[in-house]
């Protein structure tokens, strides 16, 4: 069983989307008993909220509950046991570099796996949950594909 963490700075909008859409469409193609799938923060600001109203929106029209997710933050313990820790953002790689240890060759941007450099951008801070979730889209489509070939 492959173990996916995805990793944003409060767990509440991006990498909660990336968990809950990455498990959706694992088990839309029937896959979904491959692989492990988390989410945490690299900060304490949000730990214990809820996942953000937009997020729970945008995943809500495709009928995806995220009902009982709190923002909880990573931990060495989880970097070790991860296979891979997929970041949002390089900014999220500068801020939990202290968990990593010897784990950095685990660590990838999601939008890397469609190909693509950059960041996902944050929604707490643009507002654009729409935006977001094509992104997080895109990348998630890609690495199932990597990872089911």
């Amino acid at each position: 069983m492959k173990k996916i963490t995805f990793i944003c700075h409060g767990n509440i909008c991006r990498s909660t989307m990336a968990e809950f859409l990455f498990r959706h469409l694992a088990e839309k193609k029937g896959v979904a008993d491959r692989f492990h799938i988390i989410s945490r923060a690299t900060s304490t600001e949000e730990l214990g909220n809820p996942v953000h109203p937009g997020t729970r929106e945008v995943l809500g029209r495709l009928g995806i509950s995220t009902k009982g997710k709190y923002a909880t933050q990573i931990t060495k313990k989880e970097c070790d046991e991860a296979d891979l820790l997929i970041i949002m953002d390089e900014r999220n790689r500068r801020n939990f570099r202290p968990f990593l240890g010897e784990n950095e060759h685990k660590v990838r941007t999601l939008l890397s796996f469609a190909g693509l450099e950059g960041d996902i951008a944050d929604p707490w801070y643009t507002g654009n949950f729409e935006d977001t979730y094509r992104d997080v889209l895109l990348g998630c489509e890609a690495l199932l594909s990597e990872l089911t070939k």
